[in-house]
């Protein structure tokens, strides 16, 4: 049967497609474009920015040209603890640039480790071409940024500040991708004239001193010990000294890391729930936490940031920030933008149907600080804390409907004790199943 579009066929569907509605629709998306011309306002009315739990969490960080989201929300969430219990300022921030140094050095160690492990594969694999597209990227999990804090601490962001490419990476990410696939070059042909292990290991920590001299140039030296010096909010002078990266996220921050676990919502059949789950060739830090998720029903992961958020603290959480978002107002919402009415057409699919045909995946992280609550104590609405900065929705925080968290949000990160027995069994002793390189659930925000 030929598929051939005829001439015959182009005049019949030219025929179909007039009516009175269509030439309004197109008069109003040629003039307005297609998100402005479909914008319902109902939608815009029924979320208004007000919540019956709100936490106060200061003003909004700026992730600027880079796509350190996960990274910003993960700190945020701790600041937000920091803040009340030193009496910080409200724009006091953790150095976003510090992590991102050592996440680009244990990035760089994690590829040449995964080249090492698929050098006996050919080029043309599919591994192999997984792992040469993007060697790194400055999207990463809650588990990664726990690998590097594990490691490496933390420090306020007036010990290490922002750098060019910290706020804008695309032109040093080009850079270093290109010196990473060049270094993969070498490492395959070692294991291909059959190198000594030492040989290679040699080699490897040759590659990483040119890294570490790349990311130094770059970013700028990381501290190793200081002092930090603050104006608490009631402009009191504080400092305290002689203090290293870990120690100063064991006094200031002081959150038992491995407490903390990663919920996701992924409802297609080959992730059955109250499972956990690993992906393949996934990971920052070599010998460092991996990634892990305990997949659960979406009531489940939202009853769980309910009960976190009512205790005062916020909730790192994982969506995919492309579709029904509104960045001028500040919403996310199922409906807002009305396109399969303005094109007469219907392209509804599930949440599973999304994941399963590469429609969406997990794009950006941020953090939940408030939630509306009806009468019945279910969820109406949520406040999210966004990393865009001031001028993106109301003070850079966004509403987001609850249909939408339902359709859009795969992922939060919550405190065990938040967990029932059953899944806290399930998450510490049940093998996770290890899912494909290219498996949704291992994008990176």
């Amino acid at each position: 049967m030929s598929s051939e579009i005829t001439k015959q066929e182009i005049a019949d569907f030219k025929q179909a497609a007039q009516s009175p509605l269509t030439t309004i629709a197109q008069r109003a998306t040629i003039k307005n474009g297609i998100h402005n011309a479909s914008f319902n306002h109902e939608i815009l009315n029924a979320n208004t920015p007000t919540f019956s739990i709100d936490l106060d969490t200061g003003k909004v960080a700026n992730q600027k040209q880079s796509g350190r989201c996960w990274m910003f929300a993960a700190l945020n969430t701790m600041r937000h603890d920091m803040k009340d219990l030193f009496q910080l300022p409200s724009d006091f921030q953790l150095s976003q640039s510090y992590t991102f140094f050592w996440d680009k050095f244990e990035k760089a160690n994690y590829f040449y480790q995964n080249v090492l492990d698929t050098a006996q594969e050919p080029l043309d694999s599919r591994k192999v071409a997984f792992l040469m597209t993007t060697p790194q990227q400055d999207g990463g999990q809650w588990d990664m940024i726990v690998a590097i804090i594990e490691k490496y601490g933390v420090v306020p962001q007036s010990v290490y500040p922002e750098s060019a490419a910290s706020s804008a990476s695309r032109e040093f990410n080009t850079t270093f991708n290109t010196l990473l696939r060049h270094d993969a070059t070498i490492l395959r042909d070692l294991v291909a004239h059959k190198a000594s292990e030492e040989t290679i290991d040699a080699t490897r920590k040759a590659l990483l001193a040119n890294i570490y001299r790349v990311l130094t140039i770059t970013f700028g030296e990381p501290p190793v010990e200081f002092n930090f010096e603050y104006r608490d909010k009631d402009n009191q002078y504080q400092i305290v000294k002689n203090l290293t990266p870990q120690t100063y996220f064991e006094k200031f921050v002081g959150w038992e890391l491995s407490d903390y676990v990663s919920i996701i919502n992924a409802p297609t059949a080959d992730k059955p729930y109250n499972a956990t789950y690993n992906v393949e060739l996934l990971g920052n830090v070599v010998g460092g936490r991996q990634v892990k998720h305990l997949n659960v029903t979406i009531e489940t992961m939202k009853s769980l940031a309910i009960a976190q958020l009512k205790d005062g603290k916020s909730v790192w959480f994982g969506v995919d920030m492309g579709p029904q978002v509104d960045r001028n107002n500040g919403l996310m919402a199922d409906g807002i933008f009305s396109t399969d009415d303005l094109f007469q057409v219907n392209s509804k699919m599930t949440k599973a149907q999304r994941l399963d045909y590469g429609d969406s995946l997990m794009t950006h992280a941020m953090v939940l600080t408030g939630v509306d609550l009806n009468e019945n104590e279910q969820p109406t609405k949520w406040k999210v804390e966004n990393s865009w900065g001031e001028k993106a929705g109301k003070d850079g925080y966004f509403t987001m409907s609850d249909e939408w968290m339902s359709e859009f949000a795969y992922q939060i990160v919550v405190n065990k004790s938040y967990l029932s027995d059953e899944l806290v069994d399930i998450y510490d002793n049940n093998q996770p199943k290890l899912l494909a390189p290219w498996d949704p659930m291992g994008a990176l925000a």
